[in-house]
């Protein structure tokens, strides 16, 4: 299985966000958004992950991007999470039914996990760029996020 390549209309979904509020596609129409999945919290890789992304945040804003952070762990867990980094990323969990959007995204590991990936979504949420990590303990750096909305 393969993350959605560019041209891709993002498949409908639901997650919840951090604050157990409902976060659909809909919630993608009318900017661009990139989305990073990321396989858990509290992992070396991850938190270096997202605190690297938190620092990009006011840069990807001028550029018109939001940044949401995904990954199959519960809500209660993100949240704790985003605490413990100081971040203000939102977090979306694919947690039940465990990986359903990580699935249809193409980025669900066999494990049950996110693989780690990276997409970009335009307003009409059609995929416009994406990239799958080698492998899970590989950090995409903020320059291919920053590629991915050149390419756009």
């Amino acid at each position: 299985m393969s993350v959605l390549a560019p041209g891709t209309p993002a498949p409908q979904f639901t997650l919840m966000t951090q604050d157990e509020q409902p976060f659909t596609r809909a919630d993608l129409l009318g900017h661009t958004s990139v989305l990073v999945f990321y396989p858990y919290a509290f992992t070396s890789v991850c938190s270096d992950q997202l605190t690297l992304y938190e620092e990009v945040l006011p840069e990807l804003a001028q550029r018109g991007a939001t940044l949401y952070a995904i990954s199959t762990d519960a809500v209660h867990s993100q949240a704790a999470f985003r605490h413990e980094l100081g971040s203000s990323i939102a977090q979306l969990s694919d947690f039940e039914p465990k990986g359903a959007t990580c699935r249809a995204f193409g980025v669900l590991h066999e494990h049950g996990h996110p693989q780690r990936a990276l997409v970009i979504v335009d307003s009409g949420a059609i995929v416009r760029w994406s990239h799958q990590a080698q492998s899970t303990s590989e950090l995409p750096g903020a320059n291919l996020i920053f590629d991915g909305l050149d390419a756009v």
